[in-house]
């Protein structure tokens, strides 16, 4: 079984570009198998669903699975990955937690992650679908590896709105903390509803209305 850090860059994103036409192959079947894999996974549930189905739907070998991936579990460590390294670039430059300065630009600043946050995780909902609602299920390394990218999550928030009570735009008495807790909240609860409906406008609005929290709810006055 392998084991993967939150940070680890070791992620599918970095075969997207190969350089020579057996490469681009290999990517787009590493690609392949991951997408059936996701099918396979909503039809028949995670534990159901064997490599000799995921193999079956693909027309390929056993012997040709076990080339990409040492398990169907490995799928889901790769999968994280790459949603960490994709979180965690939209988080960089003028997305920092430190990079604001005023409350305008913290303003400017949450909508541009919320907007980064709402394509990644629901440009194909069945990752958010396995992580929230099967991988937890799957074994207690994984549990945990979730519940640290939970508390990660919490403790970049937390950097935030202490950034901002630092420089005196949000609430001097925010309790940093457990606000952190409950924005994270608000977002998990914005991807089930994602995850659960197909109304984009829906979907927006809820995002919109998480962000006008995030600074009303928080700001100085």
């Amino acid at each position: 079984m392998t084991s993967h850090s939150v940070c680890d860059h070791r992620i599918i994103g970095l075969v997207t570009k190969p350089s020579s036409r057996i490469e681009r192959r290999k990517a787009e079947l590493r690609r392949e198998i991951i997408d059936t894999a996701f099918a396979c996974f909503a039809e028949k549930g995670y534990h159901a669903t064997g490599i000799a189905d995921i193999a079956a739907e693909l027309g390929i070998g056993h012997g040709t699975f076990y080339r990409y991936f040492e398990n169907k579990r490995d799928i889901i460590d790769h999968v994280i990955d790459d949603l960490a390294a994709r979180i965690i670039e939209s988080l960089g430059t003028d997305n920092a937690p430190d990079a604001a300065d005023s409350l305008e630009e913290y303003r400017a600043q949450v909508d541009r992650i919320g907007d980064a946050l709402n394509r990644i995780f629901l440009e194909d909902r069945r990752v958010a679908q396995l992580l929230l609602f099967q991988a937890t299920g799957v074994d207690s390394e994984l549990t945990a590896r979730l519940y640290g990218l939970l508390d990660t999550a919490d403790s970049l928030t937390a950097g935030y709105l202490e950034h901002g009570v630092e420089r005196g735009y949000l609430r001097a008495d925010l309790d940093t903390v457990n606000t952190a807790r409950a924005v994270t909240g608000m977002l998990l609860a914005a991807i089930v509803h994602g995850i659960r409906t197909p109304d984009e406008q829906a979907v927006d609005n809820l995002s919109h209305a998480i962000r006008h929290l995030l600074i009303d709810g928080v700001r100085k006055h």
